[in-house]
């Protein structure tokens, strides 16, 4: 099995066994999986209604702390 970033936020979810299908379908960082929607669900062969709504959940709550964090970067000018 395969332990990364993407297994641990599965294993959170109560999801570990999709995480091999995961990283076959390249959703290997959390980044990447921040664009999952319903025809990748498909590919990755989520088919349980509650798994895939989940998912969905966990996707928005990780854009949402992104968009948190996005208010704290700031540049420099010289």
């Amino acid at each position: 099995m395969c332990t990364n970033i993407v297994y641990e936020w599965l294993k959170t979810l109560q999801l570990p066994q999709y995480a091999e299908s995961f990283v076959d379908n390249g959703y290997d960082d959390l980044e990447v999986c921040k664009q999952i929607g319903d025809p990748d669900l498909d590919a990755i062969g989520v088919a349980v209604p509650h798994h895939r709504r989940r998912i969905h959940e966990a996707v928005r709550r990780l854009k949402e702390a992104d968009e948190t964090v996005a208010g704290l970067y700031f540049t420099l000018e010289p």
